[in-house]
C-alpha cells in the first residue's frame, strides 16, 4: 500500500474522542468472511488525522489483517466507529505519529518500542468508512 491523502476526516467529535482515549480496540479480520478479532492498541491524532502503528511491526496479527482487509472498526468511549486503514509510512506521517506518541504516551510502558524504526513502516491512517 502506498501513501495517499485523506479523502474524508472523522467528524470533530469523533477525532476528539480518539485523541482523548488512551487505548482503543481495533476490530480486524483477514478477509470479509473470516473470524473477527479485537486488539487493544494506541491511537494518535494530529490535525484531522488519526494514526495507529503496530508495536510488533509486521508480525502483529491486527496489522496483517488490516492490510489484507482494510475495512476495520475502532472501539473507543463505548462507541464503534467504522473505518478503513490507509498506509501512512511516508516520512511526514511517520514524524506526525512519532510526535503524537511522544505527546500522548511518553513515560508509559511500551512507549519506547513504538518509536523503534522497525515499527515505522506499519504506520496507518484511519479514515471513516
Amino acid at each position: 500500500m502506498g501513501y495517499a491523502q485523506a479523502t474524508m476526516p472523522f467528524p470533530p467529535a469523533d477525532l476528539a474522542l480518539l485523541g482523548a482515549t488512551e487505548e482503543i480496540e481495533i476490530e480486524t479480520r483477514a478477509a470479509p468472511d473470516a473470524p473477527l478479532h479485537r486488539t487493544t492498541i494506541w491511537i494518535m491524532t494530529d490535525g484531522n488525522d488519526a494514526f495507529v502503528r503496530s508495536v510488533r511491526g509486521g508480525r502483529g496479527r491486527w496489522y496483517r489483517e488490516a492490510i489484507a482487509n482494510p475495512q476495520v472498526a475502532v472501539h473507543a468511549g463505548g462507541r464503534r466507529l467504522a473505518a478503513r486503514v490507509v498506509a501512512a509510512n511516508d516520512p511526514t506521517s511517520i514524524e506526525r505519529t512519532n510526535k503524537g506518541l511522544r505527546d500522548k504516551y511518553e513515560g508509559i510502558d511500551g512507549y519506547a518500542e513504538m518509536l523503534e524504526p522497525d515499527c515505522f513502516d506499519t504506520t496507518l491512517r484511519l479514515e471513516p468508512a
